[in-house]
């Protein structure tokens, strides 16, 4: 599955990008007036091949959720069965993700692909399947009631502190977990995924994704979490450093990197941008975790950039690290620190207003207004 996914990713259609440059010239607007919306139409028309490209709607949000061995090595103040209950608050509607899903009208589905402890809830979805196509019934965009998919691949990782997180094969079954759901939710009639996230001590996965594929420092790429005091971040900082120099990731064998120290949400996200990539849908991108592991998919297949919408910048210095490695320009920066998928639904109504534009602004011609 991740061999012909990655071979169906192509470069973005230059002649989509250049009618869609030539269209903003004759739109009502002086020249450049909008700024980076104008270069997001155009990047997302070279995605779909086609100007203007579909508008990006409606919005599915996929949060991956799995637990990390390195919980032990205590990078988080937080108690590891805060995932399972977190789920169960997505689950019931009451998250910040859940608010923000509403007001975007977007769907939200929540992946159990390696969670610790035992759910608060029972799965509306079953898919026990993990090297094979899904058996779970056909995903529904609806946008009140959120869905449980459950494709645990093993119940969290390793501490990568110690040993590998996760062995080649795991590594692999949570990256076509993740294409699987891409295709799902587009089967389904999504016009962009975005991604999201939960478990207690994955940024320090992270951090290790982003220093083993941009080269920065540990320090660069590791940022306090969910607000860790200073002698936990200088541990934390140092437990990244130390995984760095146990295991020397190869950023050329992503899926090595990610067996090494990766998260099984972050693998799963890796899948989710290669699905999306290889359907020519846009993937708009959250926070640290969704950027460490949008790193892994480059590194699989560096034409899956072209779906990839940078949603917001994270507070977390790793991910303009990740940002600056991918070149991707976020669309907002407020701060945020709380994954989900929160940064990624604030955006959504940017990204969909970009593509809007090509669709229903008149030409000085059809408007009869006068150009310079």
């Amino acid at each position: 599955m991740l061999e012909t996914t990655i071979a169906a990713i192509r470069p973005a259609d230059e002649a989509a990008m250049a009618a869609a440059r030539e269209l903003h010239g004759r739109l009502t607007k002086p020249a450049g007036s909008l700024g980076a919306l104008e270069e997001l139409s155009v990047r997302l028309a070279g995605l779909a091949g086609a100007c203007p490209p579909p508008l990006p709607e409606p919005g599915a949000v996929a949060i991956f959720a799995g637990d990390h061995g390195v919980h032990a090595q205590g990078v988080s103040p937080w108690p590891q069965e805060v995932t399972a209950q977190m789920i169960g608050n997505f689950l019931a509607g009451g998250a910040v993700v859940n608010a923000f899903a509403r007001q975007a009208g977007a769907s939200v589905t929540v992946v159990d692909v390696g969670v610790a402890t035992p759910l608060p809830t029972e799965p509306a979805v079953l898919d026990p399947a993990v090297d094979a196509p899904a058996v779970a019934a056909p995903a529904v965009l609806d946008p009140v009631v959120p869905r449980l998919v459950v494709a645990s691949v093993r119940r969290g990782t390793r501490d990568l502190a110690v040993t590998a997180a996760l062995t080649r094969d795991e590594a692999l079954a949570a990256v076509q977990t993740g294409i699987r759901i891409a295709d799902e939710l587009i089967d389904a009639g999504a016009g962009i995924l975005l991604t999201g996230d939960m478990g207690i001590g994955n940024t320090t996965p992270a951090a290790a994704l982003i220093a083993a594929f941009t080269g920065v420092d540990a320090l660069d790429a590791t940022g306090r979490g969910t607000g860790v005091d200073d002698p936990t971040y200088a541990h934390k900082v140092a437990v990244v450093r130390a995984a760095l120099a146990r295991h020397t990731p190869d950023p050329a064998d992503p899926l090595g990197v990610l067996a090494a120290v990766g998260g099984l949400e972050h693998a799963a996200l890796a899948g989710l941008i290669l699905g999306a990539a290889a359907r020519r849908t846009p993937v708009l991108l959250d926070g640290v975790i969704a950027v460490s592991a949008a790193l892994a998919a480059a590194a699989f297949a560096p034409d899956a950039i072209c779906a990839m919408v940078a949603g917001h910048r994270s507070a977390e210095p790793g991910a303009t690290a990740a940002l600056r490695h991918l070149g991707l320009d976020p669309l907002i920066d407020l701060g945020l620190r709380l994954g989900e998928g929160t940064g990624a639904l604030l955006a959504l109504p940017v990204v969909t207003g970009a593509v809007r534009v090509l669709h229903e602004v008149a030409t000085f011609d059809s408007a009869g207004v006068a150009e310079k």
